[in-house]
């Protein structure tokens, strides 16, 4: 097999939930012989993300697909037209074995161009009802891969899989000596893991800092608050705040006794497969297309989290969150013994590059 045919595309952006599975999928790809290259934005996220992993990265123009009127949605048709000739231009050069889309806006001129170039496109979706993106996508596409079962009824039957989860393997083992070694933590508080994730943190961000000295006469706080979104006037023996964390994540969700955040679906699953009782903050319809709300109201459907809507999130309802948790916690990590994840990102590597042999 020559270089030229072990060379995969792939692309996604805009949050983190659109990037962090390809970042995981990377080094994988890498360890069997392959020679990744991402199509991204010329200035969003995932450019960011991916320029960590040294790998080729391969710039487009792109609009944002959007559901309301807009004049700017005029000027994205042109966007996106010549976002589609510049993914044309750079997989003819590149002449991949296949393109892995994980979604977002800017996912969707690269898959168009595969297509026309007659390049097999493979797409991952997420969320219990699939974005817009996905929706388009989905018409070029070879194969389709959904992470609830229920997902299948919203996209072509021919070409959509059931495929669960994709969890990373060390966040099957426990960690927590390496998360107390981490934050200097102690065994004897319960640990609190806040999550702000890459949309919206500023919400969860203020809220937990204002109230730092009453959160903390319970818990021990571990704040992942966003890039740029450090406070170094903070000093308090239980609270410990990172921008993100990547390798560490593991022994974090480790020591934590419940997670605060938003709900990607990605993220719950972690969550679940770590056993961790969860509050959940979804993104308000107003900044997002729902899905964060569908998945959050599912999974507290399912017995394994409780929500709280932004504009109810205060010091109040989020004790009574807590408070909710602490009464049914044995009831909710036991429901979530049946959460056992899907595919390890190797897995799906492997299944990928053997469907193209």
């Amino acid at each position: 097999m020559d270089n030229q045919s072990k060379t995969v595309v792939l692309t996604g952006g805009g949050t983190v939930g659109h990037v962090m599975l390809n970042k995981l999928l990377i080094p994988e790809f890498i360890n069997k012989g392959y020679t990744p290259v991402y199509i991204g934005s010329k200035n969003g996220l995932e450019k960011e993300m991916i320029s960590e992993l040294n790998i080729a990265y391969k710039q487009i123009s792109s609009g944002k697909l959007r559901r309301y009127l807009s004049l700017e949605n005029v000027l994205d048709i042109f966007r996106v037209g010549k976002g589609v000739i510049d993914s044309f231009l750079h997989l003819r050069k590149i002449k991949p074995r296949f393109v892995f889309s994980k979604g977002g806006f800017v996912s969707v001129p690269v898959v168009i161009a595969a297509r026309l170039l007659n390049i097999p496109v493979y797409i991952h979706e997420s969320d219990l009802t699939p974005g817009l993106a996905n929706k388009i996508a989905a018409k070029f596409a070879t194969e389709i891969y959904v992470t609830f079962r229920i997902t299948t009824q919203f996209l072509p039957e021919n070409k959509t899989h059931f495929l669960g989860p994709v969890i990373r393997q060390d966040l099957r083992v426990d960690k927590s000596e390496s998360g107390y070694q981490l934050t200097g933590f102690n065994h004897e508080k319960p640990v609190m893991l806040v999550m702000g994730g890459s949309q919206g943190a500023r919400v969860i961000n203020e809220l937990i800092r204002s109230n730092i000295d009453i959160l903390t006469k319970t818990h021990q706080i571990i704040h992942l608050c966003g890039k740029g979104n450090l406070d170094p006037s903070i000093d308090h023996n239980d609270y410990r705040q990172y921008e993100f964390v990547t390798s560490e994540l593991a022994a974090l969700l480790s020591i934590a006794d419940i997670v605060v955040g938003r709900s990607g679906a990605n993220a719950i699953f972690e969550y679940l497969l770590s056993k961790k009782p969860m509050i959940l903050i979804p993104l308000p319809a107003s900044q997002s297309r729902g899905d964060q709300i569908e998945n959050a109201r599912y999974f507290e459907q399912q017995r394994v989290a409780t929500v709280i809507n932004e504009d109810e999130l205060n010091i109040d309802t989020l004790q009574q969150a807590i408070q909710y948790i602490d009464h049914h916690r044995v009831e909710m990590v036991g429901k979530m013994q049946q959460y056992k994840g899907g595919f390890t990102p190797l897995e799906l590597v492997n299944r990928l590059t053997v469907a193209r042999r």
